[in-house]
């Protein structure tokens, strides 16, 4: 595994190494000490799995807050997405800031997203499967969205609002302002 990209103040772009035969490939897609050794911290606790059926499904903004808050490690594994990772913790020289990537299961490449960061993202793909490993469990009530679409973030999305799919939890979010006022 590789790191290809660093971004904002701790998220990384990693690129599992592929071996390739006549019969195909095979791919170590996770390895706790390697990824220790990269500085990503903690213990995996749970793995999701989402499919999107129609390209232009938006999942997002989505987090948990303390005492539940979860880190990311986020691949595709039949598609491709633009991942979108908004850092949201207040002491970080990058608050407020965002990055996006494009991942895509042919190629495997995977992002880490540390605690206390919004994770949303975009398919690009009809039929797109993505999972991600998290570092704590869900907990309903330490869940927070943020609109997918917040002027205030200015995420450059691949499709127009009237083009998207999105869960009516996704369309009714608050703007990280109002979420902020709520706090």
């Amino acid at each position: 595994m590789e790191v290809i990209g660093a971004h904002l103040d701790g998220v990384l772009v990693l690129q599992p190494r592929a071996y390739a035969d006549a019969r195909g490939s095979f791919t170590e897609t996770y390895n706790r000490k390697v990824l220790a050794s990269l500085g990503i911290p903690g213990e995996f606790v749970q793995d999701n799995q989402s499919h999107s059926r129609y390209a232009g499904t938006i999942r997002g903004l989505h987090l948990q807050v303390e005492p539940h808050a979860q880190g990311k490690l986020v691949r595709v594994l039949r598609g491709r997405v633009l991942d979108v990772a908004v850092d949201l913790r207040r002491a970080s020289p990058t608050f407020k800031q965002h990055v996006v990537v494009e991942l895509a299961g042919v190629d495997g490449t995977q992002i880490w997203i540390p605690p206390g960061f919004a994770h949303g993202f975009c398919t690009l793909e009809p039929d797109t499967e993505v999972l991600y490993k998290v570092t704590d469990y869900y907990a309903p009530s330490a869940e927070r969205s943020i609109r997918w679409n917040d002027p205030e973030l200015a995420i450059d999305w691949p499709y127009e609002p009237a083009q998207v799919t999105l869960s009516d939890k996704d369309r009714q979010a608050p703007t990280l302002a109002e979420l902020e006022a709520r706090s």
